[in-house]
């Protein structure tokens, strides 16, 4: 009596929409983002990039402004986060290769972050897990975002 108590319960909560939702950062990715969320703080004008999934460890790269060679950084971003300042030049736009060529992809300051660039691709079609080699800060010409 006792399972069929709980197993009716748990579909009342989730017919009722209380059950804990997926959230952008986890579709697909099976990562919540608990990291990210740990490290966000208050904006500070810079963009970060883990090597990790998650944020996990220290940054491979914290810049406040444009980088035309992440050098050895370079094909080893899995995860990236946006503290930039809103307004202009607020958005971080990541390039497959050095010198702001090639394919790109942006985060807006409203993501955030990207948790897991593996299910990501640049304009051009190659995955952004490990493939970032420059990025810049622009207002907009965005083809393709993080998510």
């Amino acid at each position: 009596m006792r399972k069929f108590t709980v197993t009716a319960a748990l579909l009342g909560l989730t017919a009722l929409g209380l059950a804990a939702p997926a959230t952008s950062h986890a579709a697909g990715s099976g990562v919540a983002g608990p990291v990210c969320d740990s490290k966000w703080g208050a904006r500070n004008g810079n963009m970060y990039a883990w090597d990790a999934f998650d944020c996990a460890g220290s940054p491979l790269i914290v810049a406040s402004g444009n980088s035309a060679n992440w050098g050895g950084a370079n094909d080893r971003a899995s995860s990236v986060m946006n503290r930039g300042f809103t307004g202009n030049l607020s958005i971080v736009k990541f390039y497959f290769l050095e010198n702001y060529t090639e394919g790109h992809t942006c985060l807006y300051p409203g993501e955030l972050y990207a948790d897991n660039l593996s299910d990501n691709f640049f304009t051009t079609g190659p995955t952004v897990n490990d493939n970032i080699r420059s990025h810049q800060w622009v207002n907009g010409g965005c083809g393709a975002t993080l998510t």
